[in-house]
């Protein structure tokens, strides 16, 4: 049964239906929008931070006791723009912020006015990134407006607007390989348009009162599952060690020990196999281990004391600067740590909101901070917490892990903000990053084919390598990187890669390259099995 919309009662309440019908389609599409990615990686995340930045809009809206659009709008907006993630969240950010603007001391909205916020979103969202392209979410948006616009003249009716502006943007997310080359050769079309489209789809879905999706679960970032908890929330312990044994099955441990915890890594062979995970009961975790085998390197520490110290966190001796650093996996977090600077859990799939970084950069011990994304897709975020924040903030555009820790070794607690900066943005070119993950399906991309379940390698963002192994695709990263020319050769690996795997690999990079200094590091980062710095 369809549902009756009085046409000419589009208040705050309408405004956040139409939202939350938008969030339920948006939820649904998910899984397809990250598969969008113009590389085959399995680490695409623009569907999840649409949702989130949505989710976090429609949260504050539903705190709102006032029911005029203007109020509601306001609400979106602040929501929004504090649980922006990534740069899609932060376009889609810009859309809300526009209908506040637009829509300011209004109780009610007409389909002229939603096409004048349109106009106004997307003059916004052009300002908010740095290097605006065409092609992608922006151009949607944009053309979007356009067709809004064109239609108002004669026709005020908020539903005929939007079906114009829901079939302009599914024919502009169409025409976005024909402006972006890389979309065409990849074969996809730009996840961020599609984003968008199935938003407005969503919403004109509600104007004509059809059903819905049920709502689903979508699997969430375990950082923003812990931002939605309460202040009261433990975090456990962390619990470590050495299983050996006979006939051990890693799969099958793992399997088990998930049910006990969460960020479970399990890796090793039938005879030895190492274990990490966080527990709020690390002695069942133990217990376990003892009925399969022998355990070695027992180490168990208490996160909720380590939480707790995080605000309290020392930065680098007679430092008047702070330095807040974007990184995911136990390894590469300690690496940061222990170079002087305060980690906000994130990365690739995890990228996290304005709200993480600008409580981490307003609780850091000083009043000038340097914030380093280590993530093309977080350094938009960083500026939109620059613009909040109330202290001195400059921003290091670090883009990969091996960037950001180049630029902190570049800095010196006896020189002011701007020296340090200079210095650090200088440390970024000091260093060229490979990184190898496993192809989530077959494409062609600059003469190079690759097919599905392939390992394939990354040059500084670019992909360049294909093979059947890592070993392979290492070999191939390292010798286009030149590493013979270098002095410094760090192995950053991931969750998934076997102590018996690292042994050889460890050979035969010493084989390869006799005079170079290899240093292989836990990094234990999801995804990327390893991360390679070249300095």
């Amino acid at each position: 049964m369809q549902r009756k919309i009085d046409l000419n009662a589009w208040d705050g309440q309408s405004l956040r239906k139409m939202f939350r019908a938008a969030s339920r389609l948006l939820r649904q599409s998910v899984p397809t929008i990250n598969a969008l990615n113009v590389f085959p990686v399995p680490d695409g995340d623009t569907g999840t931070n649409m949702l989130l930045t949505l989710e976090a809009a429609l949260e504050r809206a539903n705190l709102c006791p006032n029911h005029s659009c203007s109020a509601v709008a306001q609400a979106m907006a602040e929501g929004a723009l504090m649980g922006a993630r990534g740069n899609s969240g932060v376009i889609l950010s810009q859309i809300f912020r526009g209908l506040a603007q637009e829509f300011e001391g209004q109780d009610h909205f007409s389909g002229k006015d939603l096409a004048r916020a349109l106009k106004r979103s997307t003059e916004l969202a052009y300002k908010a990134v740095s290097h605006p392209v065409e092609g992608t979410m922006l151009t949607v948006l944009r053309e979007a407006s356009e067709a809004a616009s064109s239609i108002t003249s004669s026709n005020d009716e908020l539903l005929k607007i939007m079906e114009r502006v829901v079939q302009e943007a599914q024919n502009s997310v169409a025409r976005t390989p024909e402006l972006l080359p890389v979309l065409r050769e990849s074969g996809v079309v730009d996840a961020g348009g599609q984003g968008l489209y199935v938003i407005l789809e969503g919403i004109l879905r509600f104007l004509k009162g059809e059903k819905l999706p049920e709502e689903h679960e979508v699997e969430i970032p375990a950082q923003v599952a812990a931002e939605r908890a309460s202040e009261e929330t433990r975090y456990g312990y962390c619990t470590e060690f050495l299983l050996q044994g006979e006939g051990l099955r890693p799969d099958e441990i793992r399997q088990n020990l998930a049910q006990m915890g969460e960020s479970v890594m399990v890796v090793g062979d039938e005879n030895l196999v190492r274990v990490h995970l966080h527990t709020l009961d690390p002695g069942s975790a133990i217990s376990y281990g003892t009925k399969l085998g022998t355990l070695k390197q027992v180490k168990i520490e208490n996160m909720d004391e380590q939480h707790q110290d995080f605000l309290a966190r020392k930065v680098l001796p007679s430092s008047t600067i702070s330095m807040i650093a974007v990184a995911s996996g136990e390894g590469l977090t300690r690496v940061f740590e222990s170079l002087g600077a305060l980690v906000v859990p994130g990365g690739e799939t995890m990228n996290p909101s304005v709200k993480e970084i600008l409580h981490a950069v307003e609780s850091a011990p000083t009043d000038e901070v340097i914030i380093l994304p280590n993530n093309s897709d977080v350094l938009p975020v960083a500026h939109q917490v620059r613009q909040l924040c109330s202290k001195r903030v400059e921003i290091v555009p670090s883009k990969t892990i091996p960037q950001g820790i180049a630029a902190i070794l570049f800095f010196d607690p006896e020189r002011d903000l701007e020296t340090n900066v200079k210095a650090m943005q200088k440390g970024l070119s000091s260093v060229r990053t490979g990184e190898i993950t496993t192809a989530v399906r077959s494409m062609r991309y600059k003469g190079l084919s690759v097919k599905e379940g392939q390992c394939i390698g990354f040059l500084d963002g670019e992909l360049i390598a294909a093979g059947e192994n890592r070993e392979q695709v290492l070999q191939q990263l390292l010798s286009q990187m030149n590493a013979e020319k270098y002095e410094l050769l760090t192995l950053y690996y991931g969750s998934g890669v076997s102590p018996a795997e690292l042994d050889n690999l460890s050979q035969l990079l010493r084989q390869w390259y006799p005079n170079l200094q290899v240093e292989i590091l836990l990094g234990g980062q999801l995804h990327y099995d390893y991360i390679i710095s070249l300095e």
